[in-house]
């Protein structure tokens, strides 16, 4: 059975897109009856102001280019889905999936992925990447001009793949999300194991691997059975001293026994 197309890829499809290059938020913004305007904001990273069917969408100009892009379709989610409400977006609220599937910057949030990463667009194209490495992700995420990690987000929910990533800071785990096919036993320990590659990364200003490398599967979850596996690991850095660690699942046993009742 297909899939369901979102909202915002049905809008899509109506602007008859049909390559990540086509996506042009700011186009898309004046057909739903919003300007943008760029200006430096002291007080939050964007926010949207509107009256009747009638918007102007304010994005800072001090984030980068690709941000401000971000920006400006979660500005498109509030108009949507909160039309009427006075919302101001700060950096924490664009961009993060730590928040309820119900907060209204989740919900803007998941309309600008479906937005900027379609999956109708996204499935095809990943049907060519047989693994997803930092360098086949990052391929992906230029042709959508989306970051790193919200390609990744969109990736994991995609459950093509059997994976995870982790966020880690100087004071431990962030926060993580992993696909659907991932069994909830495997939760993440809240400090990176000095073997780690996002330990040294973090902490010894070591360099990005250039590849996966594998690593018992023990460094990263605190389960008797987790020695008896390895898996694959591969990190890279984050603003705000933070480091961003994907594993890859590649023992069909760690998948057995699926439990849905994950909590990050």
């Amino acid at each position: 059975m297909s899939r369901r197309l979102t909202l915002p890829e049905r809008l899509l499809q109506r602007c008859g897109v049909e390559r990540p290059g086509e996506i042009d938020v700011e186009a898309i913004a004046w057909m739903l009856g919003a300007k943008v305007k760029y200006r430096e904001l002291h007080s939050c990273e964007a926010r949207i102001v509107g009256r009747e069917d009638r918007a102007i969408i304010t994005v800072d100009t001090r984030v980068t280019p690709r941000r401000q892009r971000f920006s400006v379709a979660h500005e498109l989610g509030h108009w949507h889905h909160h039309r009427g409400r006075c919302l101001i977006c700060r950096t924490e609220d664009i961009g993060t999936s730590r928040r309820q599937s119900t907060d209204p910057e989740r919900v803007a949030n998941d309309y600008a992925s479906d937005l900027l990463l379609p999956r109708y667009l996204l499935d095809p194209m990943l049907r060519g990447v047989p693994k997803p490495t930092l360098k086949a992700v990052r391929e992906v995420a230029i042709a959508f001009d989306a970051s790193l990690t919200a390609t990744l987000i969109k990736i994991i929910e995609s459950d093509r793949y059997p994976m995870m990533m982790v966020c880690h800071g100087p004071k431990g785990r962030r926060w993580f999300q992993a696909s659907a096919s991932v069994p909830a036993r495997w939760f993440p320990k809240d400090d990176l194991d000095p073997e780690s590659c996002a330990f040294a990364l973090l902490f010894g200003a070591g360099p990005e691997e250039s590849f996966p490398r594998r690593i018992g599967a023990d460094a990263w979850f605190d389960r008797m059975e987790a020695q008896r596996y390895e898996l694959l690991e591969q990190s890279y850095a984050l603003p705000n001293i933070e480091v961003m660690t994907v594993l890859l699942l590649i023992d069909p046993k760690m998948l057995g026994d699926r439990d849905t009742s994950r909590r990050a």
